[in-house]
């Protein structure tokens, strides 16, 4: 899918993101004025990246390495989760201890490629994508100075372990579970997070919202923190509403999860657009359109979503706003609720043009 406007690699930027999807990460980078440089092998997502302003050509991380985008001082990824998400296939869990000991093998020197071909499903192995990366930069001479990996909470492990790999190498690593509604996401998700750095000790993002209790009041709690984001506001319907989830719960499909809109949205999946949506005398109202789906995930209203399997997508993204708390927590600062819904609020193609919070100018030369 190259087009003519599209600089062929190798380019230079401050970021590289891996797996980058539609662009939660890449979109968190564009807010805070770092040029990145997203590799998606998925036609769909890059379809959307195209419509975005986004580098669009399709790409396999595999085929590539730090050579290919020098001078870049960020390594993000995060890898597809299908493999080791409670929904998903289970092979990646399956295999975590055998994944665990590539990471070792990696560390000590080995070529694992050749092994990895023969897990059962070929996607847990791209979790080990980052590292490589990692430390091909290190033997290159040209280290990343800061490192952001992200996943589902099955992986962390493999990020606690890759943690020990880089602190063999001179980086000093934090890893733990983060939930997204403690930042302002309209949305209960969790993800494991690994930030990495070259120099200092590296933070995860203080949590600027409560967590998330049912039946329990969003007023109650912490008096330094917000109270959680809700759908409804999230999304200005106008009316209450109530939604009805794909998923049964307990293992029991009659049993569908419900959240109304005075709370926030279960997690967001590639299903989101099969919910059913009632108002508050049970009439049905319309389903979540590929725009709200995106905004209960923190991207603008107004992001260019494009090509098939849109809700798909959305699902796979990392909220931008939790991205923009954690890329700004790996490079010392810390972003504050205002600033952060001020970019979501804002119309996406005016971020294209310039950089809202105008991060690297408050970094100053901390990484130079």
């Amino acid at each position: 899918m190259p087009t003519d406007h599209e600089p062929p690699l190798p380019r230079r930027a401050d970021m590289v993101d891996l797996f980058a999807g539609p662009g939660g990460l890449d979109v968190a980078a564009r807010w805070l004025g770092l040029d990145v440089y997203g590799f998606e092998w998925d036609r769909n997502a890059c379809a959307t990246r195209a419509a975005a302003g986004l580098n669009e050509r399709p790409h396999d991380v595999r085929d590539f390495g730090p050579a290919d985008v020098p001078g870049a001082w960020i390594l993000t990824g995060g890898p597809p989760c299908q493999t080791f998400t409670v929904a998903g296939s289970g092979a990646g869990r399956k295999a975590l201890d055998e994944v665990l000991g590539y990471v070792d093998r990696m560390g000590a020197g080995d070529d694992v490629s050749g092994d990895l071909a023969c897990l059962e499903d070929e996607r847990t192995g791209l979790v080990l994508e980052p590292l490589r990366w990692a430390l091909e930069a290190d033997e290159r001479g040209s280290p990343y100075k800061v490192i952001v990996l992200e996943q589902v909470p099955a992986v962390l492990p493999i990020w606690k372990r890759m943690g020990d790999v880089l602190e063999g190498i001179g980086y000093h690593v934090v890893a733990d579970v983060l939930r997204t509604e403690q930042f302002g996401v309209p949305q209960t998700r969790r993800r494991a997070i690994l930030i990495a750095r070259l120099r200092g000790e590296p933070e995860l993002p203080t949590a600027t919202h409560r967590p998330y209790r049912k039946g329990i009041d969003r007023t109650l709690g912490a008096a330094d923190l917000l109270p959680w984001e809700t759908m409804g506001d999230a999304l200005n319907r106008g009316y209450d509403f109530q939604v009805i989830s794909n998923y049964g719960t307990g293992g029991d499909p009659k049993l569908r999860g419900r959240r109304s809109s005075r709370e926030p949205a279960a997690t967001v999946t590639g299903k989101i657009s099969r919910n059913q949506i009632i108002d508050s005398t049970g009439f049905p109202c319309p389903r979540f359109s590929p725009g709200e789906a995106g905004r209960l995930q923190t991207f603008p209203l107004d992001y260019p979503w494009s090509g098939g399997d849109i809700a798909q997508q959305i699902g796979n993204a990392i909220p931008p706003v939790l991205a923009l708390h954690v890329l700004s927590a790996a490079m010392g600062s810390q972003v504050s609720h205002e600033d952060a819904m001020k970019v979501v609020d804002r119309p996406w193609l005016d971020t294209c043009d310039s950089a809202p919070l105008d991060y690297l100018q408050r970094v100053g030369l901390l990484f130079s």
